[in-house]
């Protein structure tokens, strides 16, 4: 008789033990009162029920349709009747509650989209699990990873099953993510570049520029403007970076984007030292109409919401958000214009290359061949890199070692790579090696 070798792939038993033990570390933080939910992890025998069928939902396909689905275990008492999206969430409860089974989970997946809503779960007297409805949520929770202006609605901190595709399935507590099965490995979800300290750095003279302008045009303003959070221009800058990021992911192509200092712009445009741009753009306003349409904003907030708060109450991010006035509302949508399009220049065979004032200077960027080719590169295990592990790169594909050997031999680029599959890399030169942070499924979505 051979020899049983260990076990080497995850299952959902596996993702249930996990999400049982982290459970209570993962925070849920929203607006649903404290105290209503405990923090104790729920059964494990009910989650293991749940991911396992799930999991088995994920392996078959509906009219050669892929089986993508969303599931959350709660009554639907925790749901309330009368709301609804765009701000709260639209519950309907079957006459007669469906048992939970795998193909069931695959008919009803076609009439509860992944990005819209929620099949509702909850185990009835007998212990077993069945369906009992649809929560409807409108796509806005995407906006948690992806960018975008707007309230969502928020899910109570219970447990959410997601099911992206054969064999991956992650559960999420509410909207937080606490752990991931996918291609037989399970794993926490992966940190978010966003939350670093190096990243925000990269654009820190650009924030100091918008500011600047935003001071002078409220000093010269005839009525008198709200105070701004200095840390709103961080956060519109990091949702137009989502943005761009989320719109060539959903595209399929792949595609990278290589961000330089303002001062080296020549360089890329008149000469070429690091990357041939085939398609470079004139020196004029429109290659900086990013910048100018955040300038805009602030001092719309600024001016919009004057007469809102009391003198000396600073108006941010969720002012921003919530606000339904008509100027702000367009010029987030002309901003969001401008990610698209720089997302359309990355299906182009080649770089998008943008300044850290995200000014675009061109695209279809070809990053020089005779650069020194990378053997090896660190991945940061942590969100500022300060734990790394070294990696060969005959791995990967001819996009991630292109942007490997510019930021060796140019250690002031940031390049952003993202995969046909969705996989997305932020790439730069720190301390004595090329690192990449992986920047996969930061929310409770990896489609």
């Amino acid at each position: 008789m051979p020899p049983v070798t260990a076990r080497t792939h995850a299952y959902p038993d596996d993702l249930a033990a996990f999400v049982h033990a982290r459970w209570a570390e993962v925070d849920a933080a929203g607006p649903w009162a404290e105290g209503s939910f405990p923090n104790e992890p729920p059964p494990r025998d009910v989650v293991e029920a749940l991911v396992s069928t799930a999991y088995q939902a994920s392996l078959l396909r509906d009219e050669e349709r892929p089986v993508t689905f969303r599931a959350v275990l709660a009554a639907p008492d925790v749901f309330a009747a009368h709301r609804g999206p765009p701000y709260g969430v639209h519950r309907l409860i079957f006459a007669q509650p469906r048992p939970l089974d795998a193909h069931e989970l695959r008919r009803l997946s076609q009439a509860a989209k992944y990005h819209r809503a929620l099949l509702g779960v909850q185990t009835n007297g007998s212990g077993d699990l069945q369906i009992w409805g649809i929560v409807y949520t409108g796509p806005r929770w995407l906006q948690v990873s992806q960018g975008g202006r707007g309230v969502h609605a928020s899910l109570p901190p219970v447990p959410v099953v997601s099911v992206s595709g054969p064999g991956r399935v992650t559960v999420s507590k509410g909207l937080a993510p606490v752990a991931r099965l996918a291609g037989g490995r399970l794993s926490e979800p992966e940190h978010d570049v966003f939350d670093s300290l190096w990243l925000p750095a990269v654009f820190a003279d650009t924030r100091g520029e918008i500011w600047a302008q935003h001071a002078a045009a409220r000093a010269a303003a005839s009525s008198p403007w709200a105070e701004v959070d200095p840390e709103f221009v961080r956060q519109l800058g990091q949702h137009f970076v989502r943005r761009i990021v989320a719109t060539i992911r959903a595209a399929k192509h792949g595609g990278t984007i290589v961000i330089v200092p303002p001062a080296d712009a020549a360089r890329f445009t008149d000469e070429e030292t690091f990357i041939t741009l085939k398609h470079r753009f004139l020196d004029e306003e429109p290659r900086r109409r990013c910048r100018s349409l955040m300038v805009r904003t602030v001092n719309a907030l600024a001016e919009v919401c004057a007469p809102l708060v009391a003198p000396g109450v600073k108006v941010g991010w969720n002012e921003h958000a919530s606000l339904a006035d008509p100027l702000i509302s367009e010029l987030d949508e002309a901003i969001y214009e401008v990610a698209h399009l720089i997302a359309a220049l990355a299906d182009i065979d080649g770089a998008v290359v943008m300044t850290q004032r995200f000014e675009i200077l061109g695209f279809g960027g070809v990053i020089a061949g005779e650069l020194p080719d990378v053997a090896r590169v660190a991945r940061a295990l942590d969100v500022e890199g300060e734990h790394r592990i070294r990696e060969r790169t005959d791995l990967v594909g001819t996009r991630h070692n292109a942007a490997y050997r510019l930021c060796s031999a140019y250690h002031d680029a940031l390049a952003v790579v993202v995969s046909q599959d969705g996989g997305t890399r932020f790439v730069r030169w720190k301390g004595d090696a090329v690192t990449y942070w992986d920047q996969v499924g930061v929310a409770a979505v990896d489609t």
